[in-house]
This record gives C-alpha cells, structure tokens and sequence, in this order.
C-alpha cells in the first residue's frame, strides 16, 4: 500500500511539474504493481485525465492556457485514439512494452539534445522557424494553414500512443509545442495539461467500452496522483525549467532500463 500510494504521488508531482510526466505511469504500474501493460493502461489515463485537469484549471486561472490550439490537438487525438487502442487489444503484452520503452528511451534523448542545444549561442534566427507564433500585441497565435495543421498532427500522433499505450501524450505534446511554436514554458505546459486532460478522458472510456477494467488499487493510484498535482502546482515557480526538463530526461531514460530488464532479464 505504502509503495502504491508513493508511486502515484510520484507521478502526480512529474505531471504536474513537466506537463509530460504522466508517461511515467505506466512504467511504474507495471513495475510496481506488477500489472501488465494493459492492465495498467486504463489506470495510467484516469490518473493522467484526473490530475493533468487540476493543472489545467489552475493554468485558466493564470490566463496561460491556449485553449483554441489545445482543443485542435485533442479533437485530433480523440478521433484518432481508437486505433491505438484496436492495437492495444490485438499486440502482445510483451511487444507493448518493448514499444514502450523505446518511446522512452526516445523521448529521454531527444530531451538531452535539447538541452545541449540550448548551452549554443543563438542565432537570432529561430523564431522565424516556427510553424506557430504568437501575436506580441494580443498574446494568440497567429492562426495559418501551416499551424493549424501542425497541431492537429501533434494531436492525432499523441492519440495513437494514448490509445496504445495509455501514457497520456504529454511527452509528445510539451516538446512539440516547444519545437513548433514560440510559446512560453508555462503556457507550453498548461496547454499541454488541457490536451492531456481532454485526450485521456476521451480515450479512457472508449478503453473501458472495449473491456479494460479498473482495481482497487488503480483508484487508489488514481487519488494519490491527484494530491502530487496539487503539490506540484504550489512548488513549480521554484524550480527551474532545465532542472525540471533534465530531471525528466533521466526519470525515463531508467524507467526504460527498468522496463527493459524486467521484461526480458528479470524473468
């Protein structure tokens, strides 16, 4: 019960402080818990829905939250969705985690160039680059073809995985909107939790029409996700946004290393 409980605020504390921590549910699900990647699935996405709209209300409040982007991606995802989830049902367990873990490894290194990217001096050039940019005098994107198209793409990869894999999209959808847009980290992160809520909570009852069920101890890690949220909304503005980005990196990379051994070493 304790490790339960300490997982799940785990969880709750990276979401609420990276927008793309819910990722880490699964893997603590599975190792923790010992459930398999579809059991842990429907779990994962209604901690993830329940706790990333916490955040997400908390960033309306702030006035940070690009909802009309936010509503592109998730409408794309929802309807995307399904297909992840047809693949969650016909793959072996086994072949979904192996999945899993690369996306990890994946998304750990690509977080690490980032970084090192940023130690570069800039070019002054970057900006211009950017498929979405923000409007200096109203603070909202610029609305063209090129953007809106690269959020629905955004939405419609982060469905796929969801469905597939029930790791909620923040990991795609931070990066991506930091890649594609000039946006802020706060807004970026806010944002995030509004695709991440309306995503999962779209996703997690069409799972739970397709037989998926929920546990005892699922709930309970549901609860306690959602008290780490709260304690990571009062803490972020101490932290600062390299040491919460590395921080992540280095959590799923051996979130991954530990997946990867258990499935195939671990016996």
């Amino acid at each position: 019960m304790i490790l339960l409980i300490f997982l799940g605020f785990g969880v709750g504390l990276a979401l609420g402080l990276t927008g793309g921590g819910g990722m880490l549910a699964v893997p603590a699900l599975i190792l923790g818990l010992g459930m398999t990647i579809q059991e842990a699935m429907p779990v994962a996405l209604l901690a993830i829905c329940f706790s990333a709209m916490i955040g997400t209300i908390d960033g309306f409040k702030k006035r940070i939250v690009r909802y009309k982007a936010g509503i592109i991606m998730a409408t794309a995802g929802i309807v995307i969705a399904p297909f992840g989830i047809f693949l969650a049902n016909i793959l072996p367990s086994n072949i979904l985690t192996s999945i899993f873990s690369i996306l990890l490894v994946v998304i750990s290194l690509k977080v690490f160039w980032g970084l090192i990217k940023k130690t570069r001096p800039p070019t002054g050039h970057e900006s211009l680059t950017k498929n979405c940019l923000i409007n200096p005098t109203t603070g909202k994107f610029n609305w063209s073809p090129r953007c809106f198209f690269t959020m629905s793409g955004i939405g419609g990869f982060t469905g796929i995985f969801t469905g597939m894999l029930g790791v909620g999209g923040g990991f795609l959808i931070a990066p991506s909107i930091r890649y594609f847009s000039d946006l802020n980290t706060q807004s970026i992160v806010s944002t995030s939790l509004l695709v991440i809520t309306l995503i999962s909570a779209g996703t997690v009852v069409q799972a739970l029409s397709s037989g998926f069920t929920v546990e005892k101890d699922g709930l309970i890690f549901i609860l306690t996700a959602i008290l780490g949220v709260f304690l990571a909304r009062k803490i972020a503005p101490f932290f600062l946004d390299v040491h919460l980005q590395l921080s992540f990196a280095i959590l799923a990379m051996l979130a991954a290393i530990s997946l990867m051994y258990s499935q195939f070493l671990g016996g």
